[in-house]
């Protein structure tokens, strides 16, 4: 029997977070750690579909979905304090031990948590997020020349159509056969907190503070051949943001590697849904032993 969702505010590091949950407490626990431009609400539809007998967590980062948005004057908005959020959340919700899916933002978010508790760490679960160069191509070259140049006001006026309301729909929907599966509440949902004031602010300086990200890659790659985790990519193999080439980079470092790649775009989730949680299912089940 599935559990119902339930939907929580909790004060983390000063700012109120807002996060969904569902499952056994008592049930191995998966962290859904979402991508830009969106939030939890992602998650939704596999949150429920594994709800019966996995304990899931998906939280909003500051500044996304529901979660507060601090001004950019009180609040560093870096993948480094996005990942500090998500440790302190667990770590008041006694959550010692998990699995992390990996979604675009979340995996940097989430690579960082893994690499500096890999004890913790039962499984890694990727779905169009990178650890490696090749996954950089061409959709990030006005976010490498903004990396060069932060005044760069070309880069920057094209950085900002990406989350505008075009920019949000063709994210959803780019490399995916048969958009009348993507629902328009995606995109109407994500300009919710995407108009807040200083928000298109807040997004320029994670843009910038990707960086940091790509300067991190061999350390989490070392990782990845030093403590071996059981990993497993569900990927949309149309992604124009992060193309397959970087999903194909982890077979260089990973050895225990499960690998499929789905007929979908950057959000694979939304039209591909039903076969991803059955694969996440599978995995979990025989890798946590339930």
């Amino acid at each position: 029997m599935k559990n119902q969702t339930q939907h929580h505010f909790i004060k983390i590091n000063g700012v109120n977070i807002f996060y969904r949950e569902a499952g056994p407490k008592d049930a191995p626990v998966l962290v859904l750690l979402h991508g830009y431009p969106s939030s939890s609400h992602m998650y939704r539809n596999l949150i429920n579909d594994l709800s019966d007998k996995y304990h899931l967590i998906a939280p909003d980062y500051p500044g996304y979905g529901r979660s507060e948005q601090p001004p950019i004057a009180e609040f560093a908005y870096t993948f480094e304090n996005f990942a500090a959020i998500v440790t302190e959340l667990l770590s008041q919700l006694q959550i010692s031990k998990y699995s992390l899916y990996l979604m675009d933002y979340g995996a940097p978010v989430g690579w960082r948590i893994a690499s500096a508790n890999p004890e913790r760490v039962e499984t890694l679960i990727v779905q169009n997020g990178c650890a490696y160069d090749e996954g950089l191509e061409t959709f990030w070259d006005p976010i490498k020349a903004y990396w060069k140049d932060h005044n760069d006001k070309v880069a920057e006026a094209t950085l900002r159509t990406f989350h505008d309301v075009n920019g949000l729909k063709w994210q959803y929907t780019h490399g995916v056969p048969d958009t009348n599966l993507i629902s328009p509440d995606n995109w109407e949902i994500d300009l919710r907190h995407l108009e807040r004031p200083e928000n298109g602010q807040i997004q320029l300086d994670l843009f910038y503070d990707y960086r940091t990200n790509v300067d991190l890659y061999p350390k989490w790659q070392e990782y990845l051949r030093t403590q071996n985790p059981e990993m497993l990519i569900v990927y949309g193999k149309n992604d124009y943001i992060f193309p397959v080439a970087g999903a194909e980079a982890f077979k260089k470092d990973v050895k225990n590697l499960e690998y499929h790649l789905y007929d979908a775009g950057h959000f694979a989730l939304e039209s591909h849904g039903n076969e991803i949680a059955a694969t996440v299912r599978q995995f979990l089940d025989k890798k946590t032993g339930k």
